[in-house]
């Protein structure tokens, strides 16, 4: 029976397509952003996530200013990917680069691309195709309630070696920057499928990490300080 990681494989044919469309002359990437997906230690940033966020990205990419741009940033966007990395994502950028010049890919739609993928450290793009890549990548958020749920376990075992005091605090920390932003999601289109599940879910999972004695202490005695490198990161 195969395991769910292996039944999410990598999309090399899709990719091969993207890739030639913004200018490259060969697949000279797949292989390596494959093997990156299938990492031992990736729960949720594997190929399931890649496949998730093309599916929604299919939904939209009328909206997509350079769309096999876009396309390309989403294969390339969580590469790398180390849980308690600050740069995941300039790295990732730098990845992209580099296979880029490789396969002949123009500097000007390169140079976009990777501007998109360090777009998502933040979420903050508020127009344009970042913006658009920045809710696709957020898409998880408005998903029903029990795949958010298996999401908040996938980002915890991701997080195992953070102790679970530490975690609620960060975790906690990650959920309400979401709750308080005035909207999660900038595409009108999105926004109107996904903001208010999202909402319910974001408050849900907050409840949850509150609802013990232990949560409720670990995360209210904590709320202000800085965690630095680790659950203090966590992000979609």
């Amino acid at each position: 029976m195969q395991s769910r990681k292996e039944a999410w494989a990598f999309d090399r044919v899709r990719f091969e397509a993207a890739w030639r469309a913004v200018g490259a002359s060969h697949d000279n990437a797949s292989a390596w952003l494959a093997d990156r997906y299938a990492e031992e230690h990736r729960a949720y940033h594997d190929a399931e996530h890649v496949a998730e966020c093309l599916a929604w990205f299919d939904r939209v990419r009328d909206l997509a200013d350079r769309p096999a741009e876009l396309e390309v940033a989403l294969f390339f966007h969580d590469a790398i990917y180390e849980p308690l990395a600050p740069d995941n994502e300039a790295r990732s950028a730098e990845q992209l680069r580099h296979f880029a010049r490789e396969a002949g890919v123009p500097t000007e739609a390169s140079e976009r691309i990777a501007r998109l993928i360090e777009s998502t450290e933040t979420h903050e793009a508020t127009s344009g195709d970042a913006a658009l890549l920045g809710d696709i990548d957020l898409a998880i958020l408005g998903a029903s309630p029990a795949r958010y749920a298996r999401y908040e376990r996938e980002v915890r075992r991701e997080y195992a070696a953070i102790d679970e005091a530490s975690y609620r605090v960060g975790r906690a920390r990650v959920l309400r920057g979401f709750i308080e932003r005035v909207e999660t999601y900038r595409t009108p289109r999105l926004a109107a499928r996904l903001e208010a599940q999202a909402r319910d879910n974001l408050s849900s999972a907050l409840s949850a990490l509150e609802q013990s004695e232990e949560g409720r202490d670990s995360v209210r005695n904590h709320q202000g300080e800085t965690a630095g490198v680790g659950p203090g990161h966590q992000g979609a």
